[in-house]
């Protein structure tokens, strides 16, 4: 099989259920930006804590049923779609190392150990992620969960970058004013 097809040279592709549509196209835009996040993620596994690269495993998987949910205008009962049980999981990680951290009393910047500093920049991939999805959902009919997904994913990203700062001993800053 070749990787390559042609199909896209004029500026459209194939969604899931084989439509064509613009490379331009909200959907297109939301679910490239979610692939856009997992290569990122990608890139910070692994972070040297087991714990926390499981849990970035886990979430690269749920991004890729994310991407094949928001491809599929259609879906049917057997396609992957973005689930409740999915957003659980990650509250679920989010309290786990979160009873791990100092509360916070003031913004942090978005800075810290290599592996911290992809993580909060890929928390700030997986807003932009979410922005595009709800601007989708405003024109087209999506599954609502994708959304609760990416936007309770930011919240675990920013959880997981202030986690690997710590264990890294690195110290958070707070920005001046």
């Amino acid at each position: 099989m070749k990787i390559y097809t042609g199909r896209g040279d004029e500026g459209m592709t194939d969604l899931r259920d084989m439509s064509r549509v613009s490379k331009t196209s909200a959907r297109i835009e939301a679910y490239g930006t979610v692939d856009e996040l997992n290569a990122l993620l990608g890139t910070v596994r692994p972070t040297g804590h087991d714990d926390v690269d499981e849990h970035l495993a886990a979430i690269q998987n749920h991004l890729h049923v994310a991407q094949a949910d928001l491809a599929n205008p259609d879906p049917d009962e057997d396609d992957p779609v973005v689930r409740d049980e999915h957003t659980e999981e990650l509250e679920a990680m989010i309290d786990s190392f979160d009873d791990e951290l100092d509360p916070l009393e003031q913004f942090i910047l978005p800075t810290g150990s290599e592996k911290g500093s992809r993580l909060h920049h890929a928390r700030t991939v997986c807003r932009r992620a979410e922005r595009r999805t709800v601007a989708l959902a405003a024109d087209q009919t999506i599954n609502g969960e994708a959304v609760q997904y990416l936007n309770r994913l930011s919240d675990a990203l920013f959880v997981l970058a202030r986690v690997v700062n710590k264990r890294d001993g690195v110290r958070e800053e707070n920005p001046e004013y």
